[in-house]
């Protein structure tokens, strides 16, 4: 009637769970299977699957509608799915996978204290830098366990945040920034170029000219760029969903822009149509594509996300250049703008930031030349 199942924990122990059939819902007439998970030994868990199938054959059993923290965790998701972009919802999953259930998923969500839950939180917060929202997700369980009546209080909200003190040695450098100078950047650009991979430096040099957004630039169409008007309509992005499959979707603030390019991103783009074409050609694509993608791969369809860290990693090693990650060059635009007069208002404009909190977060950090600047600016000033 039963069967019992051996499973391995991250701690590389072996336990056994139970399997069993319990009968019809009556509200949905489908057959229904249940499962008890964390016995230590296979001794156990068949006395426990014999005591239920006892309980199963009298007529005295009844199924709890939930026993541990996985099985909150896993009504919970299932409508937390529905309300958040995919992608948002696979990095949750993510978190949960690699933090919050091996710490709680076993236990029973009635018998979770505050003394578990300190000791979960005091765990991530020595090896995570985002511990605070972990924290946040496991208590969200917690929270929906309190609105079905399942449990009646959440020892998440009466947790202590550790506060991390970072350790400062006498021969710590600074942290190195995630932008380039200009000089930086165009050293870049410069080494980029002499590689045979033309996409690659088109999508580079556009990153940085405009602070498009990697998902933002691998959505782009020729549609979208106004070779006439010089300029670019963002309105949508591609991001990565479940069993890693890339769609589409709005932008991160789900407003279009339309931006101005430098003419030299002008030149390099129409350049890169033609080769494009050229290429497209050779890989089987005669007939240009109505909405042909500006980056696209072998099959014609969306760049995988992953591709740009590499090529970006390739040139780095290569040329023993600054490291920097591809979101930097959103950073380096915000920063040269700066650099070049523009206001917060216009960057933030430019950026697509619904929040102007997030540009002078970047602007917080901008490079020394622009730091060197408002120095100069005050001294001017203050010795007329």
């Amino acid at each position: 009637m039963g069967t019992i199942i051996p499973y391995k924990k991250k701690d590389g122990k072996t336990y056994f769970m139970i399997k069993f059939y319990v009968g019809v819902d009556p509200l949905t007439g489908k057959e229904r299977d249940t499962t008890r998970r964390g016995f230590k030994t296979k001794s156990e868990a068949r006395t426990a699957l014999g005591r239920i199938e006892l309980e199963i054959s009298e007529g005295t059993f009844r199924k709890p509608r939930v026993e541990t923290y996985q099985d909150v965790y896993d009504l919970w998701v299932n409508h937390y799915e529905r309300t958040v972009e995919e992608s948002t919802y696979v990095k949750t999953i993510g978190i949960f996978r690699n933090h919050i259930l091996p710490a709680l998923g076993s236990s029973k969500i009635d018998k979770i204290d505050l003394q578990t839950a300190q000791e979960a939180v005091d765990k991530w917060a020595n090896v995570l830098k985002n511990f605070r929202m972990v924290k946040a997700y496991a208590s969200k369980v917690f929270d929906y366990a309190i609105k079905y009546d399942y449990i009646q209080k959440n020892p998440f909200s009466l947790v202590e945040l550790t506060i991390k003190k970072n350790k400062i040695r006498l021969d710590d450098g600074d942290e190195p920034e995630n932008f380039y100078t200009k000089d930086q950047l165009l050293e870049f650009l410069n080494c980029m170029k002499k590689e045979t991979n033309v996409k690659a430096y088109v999508l580079f040099h556009l990153l940085a000219f405009t602070g498009m957004r990697k998902g933002e630039a691998l959505a782009l169409t020729w549609r979208d760029i106004d070779f006439t008007k010089n300029s670019i309509r963002i309105k949508k992005a591609i991001s990565r969903g479940k069993n890693n499959h890339t769609y589409l979707k709005t932008t991160k603030t789900g407003v279009t822009r339309t931006i101005k390019m430098y003419p030299e991103t002008i030149s390099i783009l129409k350049e890169w149509e033609v080769k494009q074409r050229e290429e497209n050609k050779l890989l089987g694509f005669n007939k240009p594509q109505p909405n042909q993608l500006v980056f696209n791969n072998e099959r014609n369809e969306f760049l995988q996300p992953t591709k740009t860290r590499k090529w970006l990693e390739h040139v780095l090693n290569k040329y023993d250049l600054p490291k920097i990650t591809t979101h930097g060059f959103r950073h380096t635009h915000c920063s040269l703008m700066f650099e070049a007069g523009a206001t917060i208002l216009e960057v933030q404009d430019r950026l697509g930031h619904s929040d102007v909190k997030t540009t002078m977060n970047i602007y917080a950090h901008v490079s020394n030349e622009a730091k060197d600047g408002a120095v100069s600016k005050l001294e001017t000033y203050m010795t007329r």
